[in-house]
């Protein structure tokens, strides 16, 4: 079955951010992953030119809006090939190729009865260049003085979107994955419980000229997203026409913000149903990059150039950590000091320091040539199973587009090399058992070709360098046990993950008057200690004491009770907080929603054995960052003496369940 995966084509008014770059990574990384799997792989992104506010843009700047669009297109191009982006078509929609199928679509449209003419007065919204209904007015705090919006009169043309409603309710109703995740399909459903309006799709050249003109109307142009949103189709029939086309379609998944859900999930397939294709197979709606919680924008002096990161840091780095910190359909809080704590942790500490002890030993003893492994015991079983369980379970998690589980997975088996020549310790071996020892490395340096094989889609040019450490090549990326070959000269280890160094800029000194980091630090763990939500019971030797009278003053009352909001929520991801022994980094589902929560039980619960159990947790505290990773609520858990157990209800209930 083919894998075909799209970006939205990104409107030619603005610079590429960290949203775009994310959005971008997230599909190349998926695309080398499906190719990876043997899968036919097709990866499409690309630029929207048309529309009023290119045309404006334009006009501020004393160009025609092409011009204004081939410097913005050459911006994008720039951001991908600097990532290691690799695309399989770039559209462009003034390009002929894309106009010629809009054209005939709305021609087909039109001929069928779908299009229609009719005059209409209304609130035009110019950022999203659409009408409002009144609904829509009063939810975006718009009155008839805003500037955001305008009164309009005109004829326009219109597709009947709302013959489609019936049809396109069943559908999400009938296939639960087509809209992911969970919480952006019921709020698909319940914007469409109500009626659904028909769709202006034209735009009278009087007001704006700059647009696919409609072919059976050259006084008008048509709306931008339905001009955008059929590059999906135009660019694979461009590459083999219908053929190409048929292999591809419908199995395709669309990224997407979701900010631009709405256009994707409702005008979207009642287009194609009009037009006669099947409705794509998944709309993947991701969250926003924020900043202190806010919404990054130029305005607020708080967004991210990615290139500036890049430059800073690597673009493998940069690939990395947005597919390891962000968590599908969640924000996710961006600072540079979390970007190198988990650059040092996950990279330069658990990855490269094994790696380079490891070929290290093998010069010492070996002189850089891989060993045969002959004294294989329970150890190197152990290991084989976890590497065959990591493929198996990767895997799933990368068809999910779980990615930072999945890289956790991957590091997880690292780790356990970590342990595995800790417990074994070669260096000592060697001295009495060479052959024993050759064992123990040779294990090592296969679970690193195959972390190179499962890494390479996200960090492709360090994987490269990796293996031509290990004296092999691409072909030997393998989604297999055992394929690195004994008499393999290895090359002079090179560090490929340097520690990086935070300069922490003026104003965040603030948060540490003292200059004292050790000091910081014990802040911060306390204060995570307080998170968990650990309450420590009374010891045997203190029941007289905990028995005496309470002072009145000590008793709330129960409206000082109800102000706290306890429900039943399920851990669906679990990890461990870089640089600290206490904090677990959860995401609990409570409900329809999810949260990231950081609780101090690090040293009681190992993070997979969370996965799946049903806590309780302190849902309206006020949001608090932990060594950089916000914390959105409390996990309640009991503390006596050296154990501590976190609440659980006695019997399952449904996430969300409320506690009183």
């Amino acid at each position: 079955m083919a894998f075909y995966i799209t970006t939205p084509i990104y409107y030619a008014n603005g610079e590429p951010h960290i949203g775009h770059a994310y959005t971008n990574t997230l599909a190349d990384v998926s695309a080398r992953y499906h190719r990876l799997y043997g899968e036919e792989t097709f990866f499409l992104t690309g630029i929207d030119e048309h529309g009023q506010k290119v045309e404006q843009a334009a006009a501020l700047r004393n160009i025609t809006p092409l011009q204004h669009c081939d410097e913005m297109v050459e911006k994008f191009k720039n951001l991908w090939a600097r990532l290691d982006i690799q695309p399989d078509d770039f559209l462009r929609t003034t390009e002929p190729r894309h106009q010629k199928v809009v054209q005939a679509v709305l021609q087909q449209l039109w001929d069928s009865g779908q299009i229609y003419s009719d005059t209409y007065s209304g609130w035009y919204e110019l950022s999203e260049e659409r009408f409002l209904t009144d609904k829509e007015m009063e939810e975006k705090g718009y009155t008839k003085d805003s500037p955001e919006v305008s009164q309009i009169e005109e004829k326009n043309y219109f597709f009947k979107m709302s013959a489609h409603q019936e049809w396109l309710l069943n559908h999400i109703e009938q296939h639960p994955e087509f809209i992911q995740p969970e919480g952006r399909r019921k709020e698909m459903l319940g914007f469409l419980k109500q009626p659904l309006g028909d769709l202006c799709i034209s735009r009278p050249k009087s007001r704006l000229s700059w647009g696919i003109e409609l072919p059976f109307d050259k006084a008008y142009v048509t709306y931008v997203w339905f001009d955008a949103l059929l590059n999906y189709i135009s660019a694979p029939l461009s590459h083999g026409g219908p053929e190409h086309l048929q292999t591809l379609w419908p199995q395709v998944t669309h990224l997407l913000g979701k900010d631009i859900l709405m256009t994707h999930a409702i005008y979207w397939p009642t287009m194609l149903h009009a037009a006669g294709y099947a409705p794509p197979q998944k709309l993947i709606a991701h969250g926003w990059w924020m900043v202190d919680n806010a919404k990054m924008s130029k305005s607020k002096g708080n967004s991210i150039d990615p290139l500036d990161m890049i430059e800073k840091y690597g673009a493998d780095a940069f690939r990395y950590v947005l597919m390891r910190e962000m968590t599908l359909g969640l924000d996710s809080d961006f600072s540079e000091k979390a970007f190198v704590l988990r650059l040092n942790t996950d990279l330069a500490n658990d990855f490269g320091n094994l790696l380079n002890r490891t070929l290290n030993l093998l010069n010492k003893y070996f002189e850089g040539v891989v060993p045969a492994p002959l004294v294989v015991g329970e150890a190197e079983q152990a290991i084989e199973a976890l590497a065959l369980k990591t493929l198996e379970d990767t895997e799933a998690l990368v068809r999910a587009f779980k990615m930072n589980q999945a890289l956790d997975t991957v590091l997880q088996l690292v780790r356990h090399a970590n342990k595995y020549i800790n417990d074994e310790a070669p260096w000592a071996t060697a001295k009495t058992d060479l052959p024993r020892a050759g064992t123990v490395l040779y294990y090592v340096l296969e679970v690193f070709r195959l972390a190179a094989t499962l890494l390479s889609p996200v960090i492709p040019g360090k994987m490269a360098s990796l293996l031509s450490q290990l004296g092999l090549n691409a072909q030997d990326l393998k989604l297999a046990w055992g394929i690195l070959v004994p008499g393999t000269q290895t090359q002079k280890p090179e560090v490929l993950f340097p520690r990086q160094e935070y300069i922490e800029k003026e104003e965040n000194k603030m948060e540490n008057p003292t200059g004292n980091p050790t000091e910081a630090a014990e802040k911060t763990v306390s204060t995570a200690d307080k998170v968990s939500g650990a309450a420590e019971s009374t010891a045997p030797e203190a029941n007289q004491e905990a028995a005496q009278v309470v002072p009145e003053a000590s008793f709330i009352g129960i409206e000082d009770f109800a102000k706290v909001e306890l429900k039943v929520a399920e851990v669906v991801e679990a990890e461990r907080v870089p640089k600290t022994d206490k904090l677990l980094r959860l995401v609990v589902k409570i409900g329809e929603e999810q949260r990231q929560i950081v609780a101090g039980i690090a040293a009681f619960y190992e993070p997979e054995a969370l996965i799946g159990k049903q806590v309780v947790v302190v849902t309206n505290l006020k949001p608090v960052k932990l060594r950089g990773v916000e914390s959105r609520g409390m996990i309640l858990a009991a503390k006596s003496g050296e154990l501590l157990s976190v609440l659980t209800p006695l019997n399952e209930v449904a996430t969300g369940a409320q506690i009183s």
